[in-house]
């Protein structure tokens, strides 16, 4: 996974895929930017052919040599086996919206399953069947993604405002607002109970601000047909959130900003200047950071969304860090750990397209096979495979 692959993200895939066929698969972390060690067998090497991914065919003794260096104490390097293909949802409206989602693009592109679920498929309990779950680009505090102001004409808006009223109505709901917090209060309770979660853009920020306002009005009047409470900010709760805490709300309708967690808005990076750079993790004993920040690149390129970056003040202090730019003082990427589950949120929208728009086409990955950006959220993938170290007491 270093500069000779070619194929990085279909690296990912095949990695995915020999699983399935129960093949001996292990993570080499550290070791040549984070490679696999697939035991071999023709097949394997035949689809490597047919998905263009670059591979080594290591005699034994190379093996046993390789191995003996990883597990040597004085290198970063650790070996984990992957022994289960996690069964994977997408959390995404089944309506056409003028946006894609680089989660699916990414899934698609290495060839890893995954199904869609939605509102109604959480609120039935259908989570369970799932290992691993990611937030589409998506509003949980019931304001439609705060695109009134600008779309509110525009029948793609018109659309999913319909379509989320009756799917509220249908589910028991007065308002959308009161859906979406049980829903995410699902999704939570679902990585309470051993779920990995995985989140990227406005499905961060508005997750947990739903759910620091449980109970609480914070919908203007053209979101829900009444005024929001105007006490709402006193009454937040911090502690039922996952990543964030003592933000302040942005109650101005019209503002496409949720709250002061993000800084789309407040920051003064240039593309240029916009970077950010994962922190090195000791891999024998910080396991979870370093399979999570594998990769073929240190320094990232930074992209936008409607929420970009994470404002660090406002992160709790359990949260491990794995990404931020220091001097403008941006996390970029997170991790948690709540119950017997675990959480990563990602800032930003597309890692290869800086300032994605509504209506853009899609990024085509052919043309970024070795994307490091799009390699973080593979790793997220593959993370709940590792088989796990028994906790030390």
């Amino acid at each position: 996974m270093d500069e000779d692959q070619k194929n990085d993200l279909k690296a990912y895939g095949i990695a995915y895929w020999s699983i399935t066929k129960h093949a001996d698969v292990d993570w080499l972390l550290n070791y040549r930017g984070g490679s696999f060690l697939i035991k071999y067998n023709q097949q394997i090497e035949n689809e490597c052919k047919i998905r263009g991914v670059s591979y080594d065919i290591l005699p034994d003794g190379k093996v046993v040599n390789l191995l003996n260096e990883i597990s040597d104490p004085s290198v970063n390097m650790e070996m984990v086996k992957l022994e289960k293909a996690p069964k994977i949802a997408v959390y995404s409206p089944k309506s056409k919206l003028p946006w894609d989602d680089a989660v699916t693009l990414v899934l698609t592109y290495a060839e890893i399953p995954y199904d869609i679920v939605y509102d109604d498929d959480i609120l039935q309990d259908k989570l369970s069947k799932y290992d691993w779950l990611h937030l589409h680009h998506e509003d949980f505090t019931g304001q439609y993604g705060r695109f009134w102001s600008a779309f509110k004409y525009a029948s793609w808006y018109q659309n999913d405002v319909k379509t989320q009223e009756a799917l509220a109505k249908k589910m028991g709901f007065k308002k959308v607002s009161e859906m979406k917090l049980a829903v995410a209060k699902h999704i939570k309770e679902y990585c309470v109970g051993g779920g990995f979660l995985f989140a990227m853009c406005s499905g961060t920020d508005t997750f947990d601000i739903a759910l620091a306002a449980d109970g609480v009005d914070i919908c203007a009047s053209m979101f829900d047909g009444d005024g929001a409470d105007p006490n709402a900010q006193s009454k937040l709760d911090f502690s039922k959130t996952l990543a964030f805490q003592n933000f302040k709300l942005n109650t101005n309708p019209s503002d496409y900003e949720f709250s002061n967690i993000d800084v789309t808005q407040t920051r003064s990076l240039t593309e240029s200047e916009d970077y950010f750079t994962l922190f090195d993790f000791s891999a024998k004993w910080d396991l979870v950071p370093t399979m999570l920040t594998q990769n073929n690149e240190k320094v990232i390129k930074g992209f936008m969304g409607q929420t970009t970056a994470f404002r660090k003040e406002l992160i709790k202090p359990s949260i491990t860090i794995l990404g931020e730019n220091k001097g403008a003082d941006e996390v970029r990427y997170l991790h948690g750990e709540i119950g017997k589950g675990q959480f990563t949120f990602y800032g930003g929208h597309d890692p290869e397209d800086y300032q994605h728009a509504i209506g853009d086409p899609p990024t085509d990955l052919s043309l970024h096979p070795n994307s490091p950006g799009y390699r973080l959220i593979l790793n997220n993938v593959l993370f709940p495979a590792a088989k796990k170290k028994p906790q030390k007491t």
